[in-house]
């Protein structure tokens, strides 16, 4: 790429904003996701007889097992949160910065 470029793309107030709001969405999701698994983890570490607690009296299936699974579960809603965000607001920031790159 061009130098010239670059810098028109830097300087950019879209290109701008687009990395402000994608960095500062990502460091929340990302702090949400490691504060729910390393409470899990935590969990296992310091109180393993919560998360061994049947369900039901005849249960041989644990309480940990679909708190296990639900951390899964978050971690792709998260995924399809940002997905969908990156569809439609992030991407609509690289057109415009692609169209003014494209005029000039």
């Amino acid at each position: 790429m061009r130098k010239e470029l670059v810098e028109q793309i830097k300087n950019d107030p879209n290109y701008q904003e687009l990395v402000a709001k994608r960095s500062s969405f990502s460091i929340i999701l990302t702090v949400a996701m490691l504060v729910v698994y390393f409470a899990f983890i935590l969990t296992i570490a310091f109180d393993p007889k919560l998360l061994g607690t049947p369900l039901s009296s005849d249960s041989v299936t644990t309480i940990g097992i679909p708190i296990g699974m639900g951390v899964i579960v978050f971690a792709f809603v998260l995924t399809g949160i940002y997905t969908k965000r990156a569809n439609s607001e992030f991407d609509d920031l690289a057109n415009k910065i692609k169209n003014s790159v494209k005029d000039n």
